[in-house]
């Protein structure tokens, strides 16, 4: 899996996870909600991702890398 499909799913999870603690637990949690979706928002601008960044210290690729990887298998 790619760094940048790992972030979607990431994000998902979170946003779900956050969602349904607000609603069983505190109206709180939807700080946390508004703050995971201005991350994707200036993410989209600026290309800064922490959890990208933490993603990549763990060995996982980016799409480009495994595309550069496959092809250089390939001949």
């Amino acid at each position: 899996m790619s760094t940048e499909r790992a972030m979607f799913a990431f994000g998902g999870i979170m946003v779900m996870l956050t969602s349904l603690l607000a609603l069983f637990h505190s109206p709180y949690w939807t700080w946390f909600t508004l703050f995971i979706g201005f991350n994707c928002l200036q993410s989209s601008f600026t290309g800064f991702c922490p959890p990208t960044m933490l993603m990549k210290k763990f060995g996982m690729k980016t799409e480009a890398e495994l595309a550069l990887e496959v092809s250089s298998n390939v001949t």
